[in-house]
C-alpha cells in the first residue's frame, strides 16, 4: 500500500501541473528521488504518462482514468434511490455495474435482507462471459470488437450450464440485445439466476447494466422474464434519464 501511495500522490501533482521531472515529483509526494524515478517509469511502461527527456508529461489515459471515475461516482449516486426502490419491489438486491475493461464492476446496489448472499457486491468484478450483466455491456460493441476482447481467452466452465464458445456466447448477446435483457441461468453459480438491462446514455450508447441475482429455489426463470424485467426496465430508464439531465458519459 505504501507503494501506491506513493505512486497516487505523484499522480495528483501530475493532475495540477500536467509535467514533472523526478525532483519535482519527489517534492509534491515526499519520498526520494529514487522512489519517483520507479513511480514515473512504471506509470510510462503503463501508458499513463510519456517521458521526453527529464520530463513525464500526462497521457489521455490517465485524464480518461480520473474523468471515468468520477463519472461512475456521479452515476452510482443517482442510481441509489432508484435501486432501492427495485429492490423494495422484487425482494431481491439490484445492482449497478460498468464495463471495466472487459469485466462488469460494480459500482452500486442496494442489498435485499437474505440469510444467503449472492457474492456480489460494490467494487467487484464479474467475468462477462457468463454473467448476465456482462452480456448487456458487451452488446455495445460489434462481434468483431467482442471477438478482440474476449476471443483470445479461455471461457471457463464454472458450472455444467456455463457457455464456453465464442460463438455461442455471441448468439445469447444478439438475443439480448434484441429482447433488452439478458438472462444468467446457473452459469456463473449452480443455484443462482441473475437478470440484467441496459442503461442507456448519450446517443443511446449503453453505458450501464442494473441488475438482480438471486437463488434459484426462490426465484424461476419465469419469474425473472414475466416480473423482475419490467421493473428493471423502469429503474433503468429513470437512471437513463437522470444521467441525460446530469450530462454523465459513463
Amino acid at each position: 500500500m505504501g507503494g501506491l501511495a506513493k505512486g497516487l500522490a505523484i499522480i495528483e501533482a501530475l493532475a495540477a501541473r500536467g509535467v514533472l521531472n523526478v525532483s519535482d515529483a519527489a517534492r509534491a509526494s515526499n519520498i526520494t528521488r529514487a522512489s519517483a524515478r520507479r513511480c514515473l517509469i512504471t506509470l510510462a511502461e503503463l501508458g499513463y504518462v510519456e517521458q521526453s527527456g527529464r520530463e513525464f508529461r500526462l497521457l489521455p489515459r490517465l485524464r480518461k482514468l480520473g474523468g471515468a471515475a468520477t463519472g461512475r461516482d456521479q452515476m452510482a449516486r443517482l442510481a441509489g434511490p432508484l435501486l432501492a426502490q427495485a429492490r423494495d419491489e422484487l425482494s431481491e438486491s439490484v445492482s449497478l455495474a460498468v464495463l471495466d475493461r472487459d469485466r462488469p464492476l460494480f459500482i452500486a446496489r442496494a442489498e435485499a435482507e437474505h440469510i444467503l448472499s449472492t457474492g456480489v457486491r460494490v467494487g467487484a468484478h464479474l467475468p462477462a462471459y457468463c454473467s448476465a450483466t456482462g452480456r448487456v455491456l458487451l452488446g455495445q460493441f460489434s462481434d468483431q470488437e467482442i471477438a478482440e476482447r474476449l476471443g483470445h481467452k479461455p471461457f471457463h466452465q464454472r458450472t455444467p450450464h456455463t457457455i464456453t464458445g465464442l460463438m455461442p456466447l455471441l448468439a445469447e448477446i444478439h438475443t439480448a440485445r434484441k429482447r433488452g435483457y439478458a438472462m444468467s441461468n446457473e452459469e456463473l453459480e449452480l443455484g443462482m439466476r441473475a437478470l440484467a438491462v441496459p442503461v442507456f446514455g448519450e446517443a443511446g450508447a449503453i453505458v450501464a447494466a442494473v441488475s438482480v441475482s438471486a437463488a434459484s429455489a426462490r426465484v424461476r426463470a419465469a419469474d425473472l422474464r414475466h416480473h423482475f424485467v419490467p421493473v428493471l426496465q423502469s429503474c433503468a430508464s429513470r437512471l437513463s434519464e437522470a444521467i441525460g439531465k446530469a450530462e454523465i458519459s459513463g
